[in-house]
């Protein structure tokens, strides 16, 4: 089913949708004073200028196996290895000095003139934090801007963002 289609069948949700996204296009979400709301304005911008992003969510937790014991069938969970997810984590140790941002996309670029009217994706790294919030250098931040320092090095976008993002 297209989105015409879906419009079409739920003319009621769809105004309410469009009434709601435009309430959060407008700005309306910064105002609450959370990275949450900081992060849907930094994926509408992006959104707009034509680019792609996604939540990268960092973390890590035991694996668990599901154990039944065939002789006096208890059943239960098993701790297995610690299994890692999000980008830059693949330790501990590497996660403790590069800790990779909240939303990673691609925006494309037109590249002129040697490699004429070829449109490449550029890598994106926005690391949200919620409004009025300022650069300290201090705790995850000084890790998190080591990760956005590695992105710009190798010629991708990345920075922090209270909502706005310059691309």
């Amino acid at each position: 089913m297209t989105y015409n289609e879906w419009v079409q069948r739920n003319p009621q949700a769809a105004a309410e949708l469009a009434q709601v996204t435009a309430q959060q296009v407008a700005g309306s979400p910064a105002h609450t004073g959370d990275e949450s709301a900081a992060q849907q304005q930094a994926r509408f911008a992006i959104s707009r200028a034509g680019g792609l992003s996604w939540r990268n969510n960092v973390g890590a937790t035991p694996a668990k196996v599901g154990y039944h014991c065939p002789r006096c069938h208890f059943d239960g969970e098993v701790d297995q290895r610690i299994v890692r997810y999000g980008l830059a984590n693949d330790s501990h140790q590497l996660n403790s000095v590069v800790k990779s941002s909240d939303l990673i996309g691609v925006m494309p670029r037109l590249i002129t003139p040697d490699m004429v009217n070829t449109v490449i994706g550029q890598f994106l790294a926005v690391e949200c934090k919620r409004p009025g919030w300022h650069y300290t250098g201090k705790g995850r931040e000084e890790a998190q801007q080591a990760y956005l320092s590695v992105v710009t090095g190798k010629g991708g976008l990345a920075q922090f963002s209270t909502g706005e993002v310059t691309l």
